[in-house]
């Protein structure tokens, strides 16, 4: 579906909710991101949406490793118009009308209105496991007000709508108190707003993902909170999601960088936009791991195959056990369901795999970095930028692209209603 509508996005990230907005053809005025690598994918993925209709075998030749990244921003510079702004900063108070005048200068017609504004705060400040490990941090953690350069980005460019994410942990942070002031704000400035807790599962993504979508728009629109309808596609399982996949063990895939699929994509692969018959396999390397950490990798699948049990880390054999803390974070090691649906992709992925260890006992690894991608629906052409580490953080920080394509198409059918 075609739309006419321009789109802001905040704190960006990878570009997960800008996928969904992207495949629904919003014109993006600006993104405001502030990690490097992250802001690079966005960049490589604007590019992709850009030339894709015209000559996407450029880009293909970008994944090949046959054109540098530099000779694929060349190539989009000499034939297409910059699509859309991206501001490499981190929003803060002493830069962010600095942010905004930039996007009004460069960006920005003041004769035509932005009709969406997206984005999400980083959640880490309102997560209940970050609560949970360091109460005292969490509460004075500046991240817990980043929602009010949100609210600056909105009383200046007065969007007919938009979309706020973040994590379910915001609504009890400081006791409520955050949640409440943020509600309040959004009604101060001139918006009806409804926050619902929405699971990826519910958009045909193969993972028990909850997060608190915010959705408001103008207090003279008579309009509703969109209904979504829950996609069969999540009948499907982790198994089936990883059946092309070759078959990896720790260590193993750096060589060749370019790899065969198994078999042709399933119908739940196609369907859901994450691999076409065009698409080539990157991305799919296994980490290294020490022989302890595999000896209780093999233990945890082991258990959770027999009776879908989770290993507790003070059940661990006593040589395999190097932490002093056997009395909290006992789930440090799990595994992910391969017969249903994973559990929440996080970024802690970027540090280590323990949580997230691959069903396949044969492979006995952690997931690689196009596993964790698909489990968070991104297609396999998404290029990921920077180091592998930050791969892993840029996926677990995203929002699915097909809850988002969900989000932006029915938030376009509101549009056309008020517009």
């Amino acid at each position: 579906m075609s739309s006419p509508f321009s789109v802001i996005d905040l704190f960006s990230g990878a570009g997960g909710l800008s996928e969904g907005f992207c495949n629904n053809s919003y014109q993006f005025i600006a993104h405001v991101e502030k990690n490097a690598y992250a802001s690079d994918t966005l960049e490589t993925r604007m590019i992709y949406h850009a030339i894709k209709k015209n000559n996407s075998s450029v880009y293909y030749d970008y994944l090949k490793g046959t054109l540098s990244r530099e000779e694929l921003k060349q190539y989009f510079i000499d034939n297409y118009d910059v699509p859309s702004l991206i501001l490499r900063e981190e929003i803060t108070r002493t830069n962010r009308w600095d942010l905004i005048n930039t996007i009004k200068r460069k960006s920005y017609d003041d004769a035509s209105p932005v009709d969406v504004i997206i984005g999400g705060p980083p959640c880490q400040a309102y997560s209940m496991i970050g609560r949970g490990r360091l109460p005292e941090k969490m509460q004075s953690d500046p991240r817990n007000y980043l929602f009010k350069h949100y609210l600056t980005f909105l009383k200046v460019f007065q969007p007919k709508m938009f979309v706020f994410e973040n994590v379910p942990g915001i609504t009890s942070a400081k006791k409520g108190e955050i949640f409440q002031n943020l509600q309040n704000s959004f009604a101060s400035n001139g918006y009806v707003c409804e926050a619902r807790i929405l699971n990826a599962a519910d958009f045909g993504v193969l993972q028990e993902r909850k997060r608190i979508i915010i959705i408001g728009w103008k207090n003279e629109y008579d309009i509703q909170y969109p209904d979504f309808m829950k996609d069969g596609r999540a009948d499907e399982c982790i198994n089936d999601l990883f059946i092309d996949l070759p078959k990896l063990k720790a260590g193993e895939g750096k060589i060749p960088m370019v790899k065969e699929y198994l078999t042709p994509p399933t119908k739940y692969l196609k369907n859901s936009g994450i691999r076409t018959d065009k698409d080539i396999l990157i991305q799919h390397e296994a980490r290294f791991h020490n022989e302890r950490d595999l000896e209780i990798y093999r233990l945890a699948v082991d258990k959770w195959e027999t009776g879908e049990i989770r290993i507790k880390y003070n059940e661990l054999p006593e040589h395999l056990i190097t932490h002093n803390n056997r009395a909290s974070f006992l789930d440090r090691f799990k595994v992910v369901n391969g017969k249903g649906h994973s559990h929440s992709i996080v970024s802690h992925l970027g540090k280590d795999g323990h949580y997230f260890i691959h069903p396949d006992i044969k492979q006995n690894r952690s997931l690689t970095v196009r596993e964790a991608a698909r489990i968070q629906s991104f297609p396999d052409n998404y290029k990921f930028e920077g180091c592998r580490q930050s791969h892993y953080m840029q996926i677990g920080n995203a929002v699915p692209p097909l809850m988002s394509i969900e989000i932006a198409k029915k938030l376009n059918e509101k549009l056309s209603i008020i517009s």
